[in-house]
């Protein structure tokens, strides 16, 4: 099977896991919509969801395929979240934010009772880093916020380029107003200290790095699909 078919396979067992009546978190990405044309087959037979969306792209699409949306200011807490990732390890550490929805994602899954992410193959790893880390930053200051990182990294024997991420109009802009720099480390080692550095750098708003939130990983192979838990 390709990529997309796999990530169909994914997006159906994940969907088990979501009961009518619950408040879903609602991912952003490739993998995301596969899910969500899943679930909008089922609510347009008659099955309820309350959806927060963790993106404009998202909540759009929401729209379009029917699916009841809130906000999380009127939904604050939620059942569970379904999600996909730029890269899963086997202790469930993530990579997100490949699609520039990271600190909505981030968010909504940390309200959420549970994580669920789902994902092909390709994306299980057995140390984090070969996808390069994205770090949402503030406009302002941004590349003193880029030194301060470099120089985190380099504490932690990291090195590698730190790029600020375009689009077709200049800098690419997330949902909140801010840049993301992706930080290409490659394997990094202790995901959990890189963490702690990188939160305590005034300008960095979010990072892609998200540790002990998942609950489980959906993955699909060639093999058939598998369910990593915590």
């Amino acid at each position: 099977m390709d990529a997309r078919a796999l990530k169909i396979e994914a997006a159906k067992v994940a969907l088990s896991y979501v009961e009518d009546g619950m408040r879903l978190g609602i991912g952003t990405g490739s993998t995301a919509e596969e899910f969500l044309n899943l679930l909008a087959e089922k609510v347009d037979g008659g099955f309820h969801v309350k959806g927060v969306p963790t993106s404009e792209k998202t909540a759009h699409l929401c729209v379009q395929l029917g699916i009841p949306l809130y906000s999380l200011d009127e939904m604050p807490e939620l059942d569970l979240t379904i999600d996909g990732t730029d890269e899963v390890d086997g202790d469930l550490r993530l990579i997100k934010g490949g699609g520039g929805a990271l600190l909505r994602e981030k968010i909504v899954a940390c309200a959420s009772s549970k994580m669920i992410v789902i994902a092909d193959e390709s994306k299980q790893v057995e140390t984090l880093g070969a996808f390069p880390l994205p770090v949402e930053a503030m406009p302002f200051g941004l590349e003193a916020t880029r030194m301060a990182i470099a120089k985190a990294a380099e504490k932690l024997g990291l090195s590698g380029e730190i790029a600020l991420r375009q689009d077709r109009d200049g800098p690419f802009e997330t949902d909140g107003g801010h840049y993301i720099l992706d930080a290409s480390f490659g394997r990094i080692p202790d995901a959990e200290a890189l963490s702690e550095s990188l939160n305590a750098i005034p300008g960095v708003v979010e990072h892609g790095l998200f540790l002990n939130i998942a609950s489980a990983a959906i993955i699909a192979g060639s093999s058939g699909v598998r369910t990593l838990t915590a």
